[in-house]
């Protein structure tokens, strides 16, 4: 993992989501202090929907620079934008539609068009187009969420999938067959290119995938791969998530 390296353990779930949007709140206002906007990727799933909840219920009032915010997503399955499935349309529903974001500035993945490679390329040129280029000539976003799901898969990225060998392309379309679907995802290029990744891992059932991850670095485990070039890991877990580390 990272030696930049910032583990946060709280006592509950919803405590884990206080100090994620805590974090996020930072990394954006500083991004924009420095560089006049925050390039960030949105996750989707369960873990973050409490996190947005936090950030809807104070976007109006909490000196977030929303209209200054690029917003990207981490990956995104083979669905319509208005499907329940869908991580935008969680995002949406959730935080987007209740933050002063300047719409233009939203950047979804089109994962459910008929072309999802011709998609991924679309989406890789949006990113490099719109993102200033890190050490590595890497688009460096500001900020990466992920969470982390109980097989240790992070975005779309599955274990034993040769996507994880990824190292050109920055957004891929790629086949999960334990799901039997097709995802679009940043590939680990990019997302360990990036100045922050908030990974936010909760739940007593995820405590011994933690464990593999932070004290063993299994790298069959995708969340274990996560460790930025150049940037800071900030990893917050709550009690459950927790108790084997």
């Amino acid at each position: 993992m990272s030696e930049s390296k910032q583990i946060y353990r709280e006592s509950s779930p919803e405590q884990a989501a206080v100090r994620a949007t805590d974090i996020f709140k930072t990394i954006v206002r500083e991004s924009v202090a420095q560089r006049q906007v925050c390039h960030l990727a949105l996750s989707g799933g369960t873990t973050p929907r409490s996190m947005y909840h936090h950030l809807a219920d104070h976007a109006l009032g909490d000196n977030v620079p929303w209209s200054r915010v690029e917003v990207y997503f981490g990956d995104e399955r083979d669905v319509p934008q208005d499907d329940v499935e869908s991580n935008f349309g969680m995002a949406q529903r959730v935080l987007l539609d209740h933050a002063p974001i300047d719409w233009s500035r939203v950047h979804a993945m089109r994962a459910d068009a008929e072309d999802i490679e011709a998609a991924s390329r679309e989406y890789e040129a949006t990113l490099r187009h719109l993102v200033p280029a890190g050490p590595d000539g890497v688009p460096q976003l500001d900020l990466v969420m992920l969470g982390m799901g109980g097989d240790g898969h992070v975005a779309s990225l599955f274990p034993h999938t040769d996507i994880l060998g990824e190292s050109h392309r920055l957004v891929a379309a790629c086949h999960v067959p334990v799901l039997g679907r097709n995802r679009m995802t940043f590939t680990f290029p990019l997302i360990n290119a990036a100045r922050n990744i908030l990974l936010l891992v909760t739940g007593d059932d995820k405590a011994e995938v933690v464990e593999r991850v932070f004290k063993h670095s299994d790298q069959n485990l995708p969340a274990a791969r996560v460790n930025p070039r150049h940037g800071t890991l900030h990893v917050v877990l709550d009690v459950g998530a927790a108790r084997l580390v």
